[in-house]
């Protein structure tokens, strides 16, 4: 997996995500540049994003199991409005949902390919983007 480090990470215009006590260890486990997905200790059913409760068996039992960051294309969308003036100068832009190898699904933005070039079933593999020193978002490129 690859490492994205912008040249001064410290002027990040872009909202960052707020962590809580169930996404905290997914965060952390991003700032080490290692993907961990949540499963639930009572039935082994994987969840992504992190949650208090289990949605198969009810469980707020878990676990955190390594991932490998490698998928497919499941679906993206084309952005030509900012939600946010961060993004203004990134437009338009590509949100994809990638469904990862270990089956659970994960949105982020594709770094290297063209909206016109994506594909539903495009393999793609997981990069770093450390936006700060304490922030590290997972992001995508092609496989």
């Amino acid at each position: 997996m690859t490492t994205v480090t912008p040249g001064q990470a410290q002027q990040y215009s872009k909202p960052l995500p707020r962590t809580n006590a169930d996404s905290a260890p997914y965060w952390e486990h991003m700032k080490e540049h290692r993907l961990h997905i949540q499963r639930c200790t009572g039935c082994g059913t994987l969840r992504m994003y992190p949650r208090p409760m289990c949605a198969e068996c009810y469980s707020v039992e878990s676990d955190w199991v390594p991932a490998s960051g490698r998928g497919a294309v499941y679906s993206w969308c084309v952005v030509h409005q900012p939600v946010h003036p961060g993004w203004k100068d990134e437009l338009p832009f590509t949100i994809v949902e990638v469904e990862l190898e270990e089956g659970v699904r994960i949105r982020s933005t594709v770094v290297d390919v063209a909206p016109s070039e994506l594909r539903i079933g495009m393999p793609v593999e997981l990069i770093y983007e450390d936006v700060t020193d304490e922030v590290t978002l997972p992001k995508f490129k092609r496989a």
